[in-house]
């Protein structure tokens, strides 16, 4: 990409933030008010308000990197983005079953990637008021103070979330764990490893680029990973930007986990 339409991560990451902020403040306004809501594919819930932030976010990050390609949940998908090196990720509302029924734990999700990877990311949830940041190589906050993952590389009695039968799938061949509630926004979930509050998390299969490249950012830079079960970091902005099963910690407790995940009963 020639220079002149590359984005500058720094100047992006502050316009990231405004623009996530004035998304959040969108959605949070139209929530709890009477909105049409359909079903997408399968099972996946939409309304009027995903739809609302989308054009906001898409709008407001293409006038500050127009230059920048675009891949959201909510758009229909443009391949041109394949030959881009930078690419805006966005889920305008992660959570959007929690958010239709009233629930706090939703999000507005937001990265940029470039060559694959997370280089800054915003992750707001309004109603809770929790507002992440992070810029690759700057380090990872929650309302500007800085945030590191629980230390330690153990599992007994880790605070773990994810999926309810997976985790007792887990909990069969793991010592004691603390099982923590569930959340509707699988991003923070994630996030919630960055900021130390939960040990680990795990994500099921058939997560997307938009569900993950926010917080995937966030516990990088919070001390942690987040990868698949064979260890591997996730590429972003692949011809199909869908994900199997992924497991977030600090690095030690990752490792550990990573080694307890390949145990055969485990086995999808």
């Amino acid at each position: 990409m020639p220079a002149s339409e590359a984005a500058d991560v720094a100047q992006a990451a502050a316009r990231l933030a405004e623009c996530v902020r004035e998304a959040g403040a969108l959605a949070l306004s139209m929530f709890g008010t009477p909105l049409k809501n359909w079903t997408k594919g399968a099972s996946s819930p939409v309304c009027e308000a995903d739809i609302a932030v989308d054009r906001l976010l898409r709008r407001r990050l293409g006038e500050a990197a127009p230059g920048v390609g675009w891949l959201s949940e909510e758009s229909v998908d443009d391949p041109a983005r394949l030959a881009l090196r930078q690419v805006w990720i966005v889920d305008p509302i992660d959570g959007t079953r929690g958010y239709i029924a009233g629930e706090p734990d939703w999000a507005v999700s937001a990265a940029l990637v470039e060559d694959g990877r997370p280089v800054a990311s915003c992750l707001f949830a309004p109603v809770i008021g929790d507002f992440f940041t992070a810029v690759d190589g700057k380090g990872a906050a929650r309302n500007g103070q800085a945030m590191s993952v629980a230390p330690g590389a153990g599992l007994d009695g880790i605070r773990i979330a994810g999926p309810k039968n997976f985790l007792a799938r887990l909990g069969a061949i793991a010592p004691p764990l603390t099982i923590m509630p569930r959340t509707r926004s699988l991003a923070l979930r994630i996030a919630r490893v960055a900021q130390g509050t939960v040990d680990a998390a795990i994500a099921g299969g058939n997560s997307h680029d938009w569900d993950l490249a926010a917080a995937d950012l966030l516990v990088h830079e919070a001390g942690g990973a987040l990868t698949r079960f064979d260890g591997q970091p996730l590429t972003y902005n692949l011809a199909v930007p869908r994900h199997g099963m992924l497991v977030a910690a600090g690095r030690e407790r990752h490792a550990t986990l990573i080694r307890l995940l390949q145990h055969p009963s485990l086995a999808s």
